[in-house]
């Protein structure tokens, strides 16, 4: 299973204290140069810069051989596209909108950073409602309603309502 990010998931992740469960999840992520170059940047926080800048073992970094330039996108989100499409991918981690589109019109498999957490929820990774709350405290943009459900899903899970 190749699974693919850009910035925004592991820089959530890593503001949620929650960076490990991609490792628990996937077998091995893969990032392009740009997004190594994201989580470094001087405007990243400090705590994302330094987990970057020692990266783990199940974090691999990998160049496309071309980004397509039909993507009018962040250059993080344009090479972890173009990466995904060129390694067939099984899922690609992206948040923003845009570039979500933008990869499921090239017939990509996209989840989110809430989606990665619920499915960590779903194995007992996290506990969900504690790594939303800790989520809202940063400046990750999603509808109120999105995460009222995903709570709601994940506690009627717990209480084996179908």
């Amino acid at each position: 299973m190749i699974v693919i990010s850009d910035t925004s998931p592991i820089h959530y992740l890593v503001l949620t204290d929650t960076i490990d469960i991609l490792a628990a999840l996937f077998a091995e992520t893969v990032v392009p140069p740009a997004v190594l170059a994201e989580l470094l940047h001087p405007h990243a926080p400090q705590v994302v810069r330094e987990w970057a800048s020692k990266l783990p073992e199940w974090l691999a970094i990998s160049s496309p051989a071309t980004v397509d330039p039909r993507l009018e996108l962040g250059p993080g989100e344009a090479e972890a596209i173009s990466l995904a499409i060129e390694t067939h991918a099984t899922l690609l981690l992206m948040d923003d909108r845009r570039a979500r589109r933008e990869a499921e019109a090239r017939g990509l498999s996209v989840a989110g950073t809430v989606s990665v957490l619920a499915a960590a929820s779903k194995r007992g990774l996290i506990d969900l409602a504690t790594t939303i709350a800790k989520l809202r405290q940063t400046n990750f943009h999603i509808a109120d309603s999105i995460l009222d459900r995903v709570l709601k899903e994940d506690a009627e899970r717990k209480q084996g309502i179908p």
